[in-house]
């Protein structure tokens, strides 16, 4: 990883009733929650002042074109890069993640993870694996970044 953006980010899984986030700050997964659809601005705002953040990384799929748009309204005179990344399949690796941190118990155990739907949404899961995914292009040298614009 290289540069600023690299080490202090914040994920986005945009959604239309809700939004999983994921901050990342010196490499480091700092926190994730789920927030709602509405107030998820409020939140970024708040993150990228508290933690220094140089980039939101977005999700590409559901909702994403009108959450980027909001979303460079939003940061109108900032210095925070906009960058989207490949979605596909996150839902189901936020999944697995969600079994790995809270192992099923009793007859659960004995199910593959895939048959199970967690008990709670996974869009802060779903988070963390963009995040994951925008470190590993940054680290191979495929940074899609330009600040105040949305690429993809």
């Amino acid at each position: 990883m290289s540069g600023p953006a690299a080490k202090s980010f914040v994920a986005v899984d945009p959604g239309r009733d809700k939004c999983g986030l994921a901050a990342v700050s010196d490499g480091r997964l700092v926190w994730r929650e789920i927030c709602r659809r509405q107030e998820v601005m409020a939140r970024l705002l708040s993150a990228i002042d508290e933690l220094n953040l140089t980039a939101v990384v977005v999700g590409d799929r559901t909702g994403s074109r009108n959450f980027c748009r909001e979303l460079t309204a939003a940061l109108a005179g900032r210095p925070v890069a906009i960058v989207t990344v490949d979605e596909h399949r996150s839902s189901e690796e936020a999944r697995q993640r969600y079994w790995r941190d809270h192992p099923r118990r009793g007859w659960r155990r004995w199910l593959p993870a895939g048959l199970l739907v967690p008990p709670r949404p996974v869009d802060d899961y779903a988070a963390e694996v963009l995040a994951e995914r925008y470190r590993t292009a940054l680290s191979e040298g495929r940074d899609r970044r330009r600040p105040g614009t949305v690429s993809g």
